[in-house]
């Protein structure tokens, strides 16, 4: 791809629904002969070593005492709140569809906007603030249609 594609975030956003697509269909299949949260275990595991060879490819470490504290805190509670939701997506992937499950939890995009809007201070424009409804509607439909 050409650099400036890959600078573009609308082509990074493509690849993650990609990728988190293939999460659910996989992790589906993963986790039917095992418990949910051995799954995310395995899961995590294969992440960090993926994630050190990208980093260190990439030349992207740095000194951590170079990272401020606000940083290190706000960093931390995304793991915690990243570990909570695999926890609990591949518990939902264990007991239900994955053609219903990850519509669901794809309700996060509707999160992220009213958390943006309200701790954030971002705004939302007439046409995004109707786009986060009809994911929601279309969340909900999935979910109990």
């Amino acid at each position: 791809m050409p650099a400036a594609t890959m600078e573009s975030w609308l082509v990074w956003a493509v690849l993650s629904a990609v990728f988190a697509a293939l999460t659910a269909v996989f992790a589906k299949v993963g986790v039917a002969g095992i418990h949910p949260d051995l799954a995310t275990l395995v899961r995590t595991l294969v992440i960090l070593p993926l994630l050190a060879a990208i980093v260190t490819a990439g030349g992207a470490w740095q000194d951590p005492a170079s990272v401020p504290g606000r940083t290190w805190i706000f960093l931390i509670l995304s793991g915690l709140a990243t570990g909570a939701s695999w926890l609990c997506y591949f518990r939902a992937l264990k007991l239900g569809e994955a053609a219903r499950v990850a519509p669901v939890d794809k309700l996060s995009v509707v999160l992220v906007a009213i958390f943006g809007v309200v701790f954030l201070g971002e705004t939302l424009s007439r046409t995004a603030a109707l786009g986060v409804l009809l994911i929601a509607a279309g969340a909900v439909l999935v979910a109990v249609g």
